[in-house]
C-alpha cells in the first residue's frame, strides 16, 4: 500500500522526538488529495488500507460511515489531481494476523522508528517460537528460566562444600514416570544444580526442578524402548541416552534437538562421557562389544572385545585414559573377567584377574578424592578396589547390610568422599561411613526397590533416589 506522503526512512530527530514534519512537507499536504489512484482497481481491499491511513502520525480517522460513497463519486477527479509521488510505508508485523483496533478520534499517535518497529516485530517472533519441551508449547522466554540460578540455591553457591550430613525427611516425592527409574543424575554444574536428570523403563527421560518446586520441566520421548542409562555431559546444556530400542541419542536440552543420533548394534545397558575429551563416549550391553563413539564423526572409532555376553556398567579412571567395565561371567569357582580394565587408546585388557568372587557387579563409583573405586555386587555388599594396577581389591574393608538380590542396585559416594550411600531391592537407603565401613542410618523405604541414588554437589543433606514403582524422592 502507498503512502499519501514519502517518508524518509531515516530516523530522524524531530520525527523521534514525537514532533511535527517541516513545514514545506506540511504545505504540500494541505494540498494533497485525500486517496491515491490506486484504491480505484481495487477497492474491496479499502478496509485494510484504511487501517494503515488511519495508523498514521497525523490522527486522520477515514473510515467514517459516509466516507464510502465519497471516493467512489469523486475518486477518478482526485486521482487526475495527485500530483505528490507515492512511497511505501511500512506497517508493523502482526503476530496474530489481525487488525490492530483503531485508535481514538482525536489522539495524535507517535512516529515510531522504521528499526525499532523491526526490533519489537523480532522480539515478538521470538517468543513465539515452539521449542521441545514437556508439552512441547514452552517458549523460548521459559526455555532460559531452566537455567535461571535457583532461589535456594543461590546464596549456598559460593559457600565451600562442607561435611555431607545425612538426610531426615523427603522434601519432594514425584510420581510422573509410570516405569521403574532406572538412573538419575544432578546437573554436574553447580549453578544449574537445581536440576535432576532421571531416565526410565517408561522409554522417556526427564529434567527435574528437584530443589525449588519439584517439578518435571522437561520430557523427552525419542527412545522407542526403556530408557535404561543417561548421563549429563559436563557442560550441563545436553544428555547422552541409550536405551533398549539399541538408540543413542545425544539432545539438546533447551531446544530439545538431537546433536547426535545412532544405532547401535545391541541393546544399550550403560553409556559414558570420556571425562577427557566431552565429544567421546562409550556404550555397551546385551553383547561382549564396547564401543567407543565420536559424536563430531557420527561412527565408532574403537571397540573393546571381551569373551562375554553382557556388559552391566563402566568407570573411567582419573584421568580418562583406562576404564573398568562389569560383566556377567562367572563360573563355578570363580568370577574370573566379572570385572575388566582397559586401556582406552589401544582397546586392550589391561587386566581381568580383578574380582574373584561369584557375583556380578550391576555399577561401579569413583571415590572423589583417594585412588579407589568400589563395586555393587549381588552378593549383599560393596566390594572396595584401588584405581591403579593391579587394582587390587581391598578385602578387609566390605560395606555389608544392604540387599540387592537381582536388581541394577546403585550405589554413590558423597562429594567429600565420607559416606557411601545405596539403594537396596528393599526400598532402603543405607549410609556406609568410607573409613569404618559401618552402617550410619538406614532410610526406610515402602517396599519398591530403591535403583539409584546420587548426593547433592552444593546441599550437603540433598540427595535424590529413584525406585522400581516409578517414584523419585528428594531428600533433605
Amino acid at each position: 500500500m502507498n503512502s499519501l506522503v514519502a517518508y524518509d526512512d531515516s530516523e530522524t530527530d524531530d520525527l523521534e522526538d514525537g514532533g511535527i514534519p517541516p513545514t514545506s512537507l506540511a504545505a504540500k499536504i494541505s494540498t494533497m488529495p485525500l486517496v491515491p489512484s490506486r484504491l480505484q482497481t481495487d477497492f474491496n481491499r479499502r478496509p485494510s488500507g484504511m487501517d494503515r491511513l488511519t495508523e498514521s502520525p497525523f490522527g486522520k480517522d477515514l473510515n467514517a460511515t459516509e466516507s464510502e460513497s465519497k471516493y467512489r463519486v469523486h475518486n477518478n477527479v482526485m486521482a487526475r489531481n495527485m500530483s505528490v509521488s507515492e512511497s511505501k510505508l511500512e506497517k508493523p508485523v502482526q503476530q496474530d494476523g489481525q487488525k490492530r483496533p483503531p485508535s481514538d478520534e482525536n489522539v495524535v499517535k507517535p512516529y515510531i522508528p522504521k528499526r525499532l518497529r523491526q526490533e519489537q516485530s523480532n522480539m515478538a517472533e521470538e517468543v513465539d517460537c515452539n521449542i521441545s519441551g514437556r508439552s512441547h508449547e514452552h517458549t523460548r522466554h521459559q526455555s532460559w528460566d531452566i537455567y535461571r540460578v535457583s532461589e535456594y540455591l543461590g546464596p549456598h553457591l559460593h559457600l565451600k562444600y562442607r561435611n555431607t550430613e545425612l538426610p531426615q525427611k523427603v522434601i519432594f516425592q514425584m510420581r510422573e514416570h509410570t516405569g521403574p527409574v532406572n538412573r538419575i543424575q544432578w546437573c554436574p554444574v553447580k549453578q544449574s544444580s537445581h536440576l535432576l536428570l532421571s531416565a526410565s523403563m517408561d522409554a522417556t527421560f526427564k529434567v527435574w526442578d528437584a530443589v525449588d518446586s519439584g517439578k518435571c520441566l522437561r520430557a523427552f520421548s525419542c527412545h522407542r524402548a526403556a530408557v535404561r542409562d543417561a548421563q549429563w555431559s559436563a557442560c550441563g546444556r545436553k544428555i547422552l541416552t541409550g536405551g533398549f530400542d539399541s538408540f543413542l541419542y545425544l539432545t539438546d536440552v533447551e531446544s530439545g534437538k538431537h546433536l547426535f543420533s545412532a544405532k547401535n548394534e545391541c541393546k544399550i545397558s550403560a553409556v559414558r562421557f570420556n571425562p577427557s575429551d566431552p565429544n567421546i563416549f562409550i556404550c555397551g550391553g546385551f553383547s561382549p562389544v564396547i564401543s567407543a563413539w565420536d559424536v563430531r564423526t557420527d561412527k565408532v572409532i574403537r571397540q573393546y572385545k571381551a569373551a562375554v555376553q553382557q556388559h552391566f556398567d563402566f568407570l573411567f579412571l582419573p584421568g580418562g585414559n583406562e576404564f573398568v567395565s562389569t560383566t556377567d561371567s562367572v563360573s563355578r569357582d570363580s568370577a574370573d573377567r566379572t570385572i575388566i580394565a582397559w586401556d582406552f587408546a589401544t582397546a586392550a585388557k589391561i587386566s581381568n584377574q580383578i574380582f574373584h568372587e561369584r557375583y556380578t557387579c550391576p555399577s561401579l563409583a569413583l571415590h572423589p578424592k583417594d585412588r579407589v573405586f568400589v563395586a555393587q555386587t549381588n552378593g549383599n555388599y560393596i566390594a572396595l578396589f584401588s584405581t591403579q594396577r593391579p587394582y587390587t581389591m581391598n578385602k578387609k574393608k566390605r560395606f555389608e547390610g544392604h540387599k540387592v538380590e537381582g536388581f541394577s542396585v546403585g550405589c554413590e559416594f558423597s562429594p567429600d568422599g565420607s559416606l557411601i550411600v545405596t539403594g537396596s531391592s528393599e526400598g532402603s537407603v543405607f549410609f556406609y561411613s568410607y573409613h569404618t565401613a559401618k552402617i550410619i542410618r538406614s532410610v526406610p523405604g515402602d517396599g519398591s526397590a530403591c535403583v539409584s541414588v546420587n548426593y547433592h554437589s552444593v546441599l550437603t543433606s540433598l540427595l535424590a533416589a529413584s525406585y522400581w514403582d516409578g517414584q523419585i524422592r528428594i531428600w533433605q
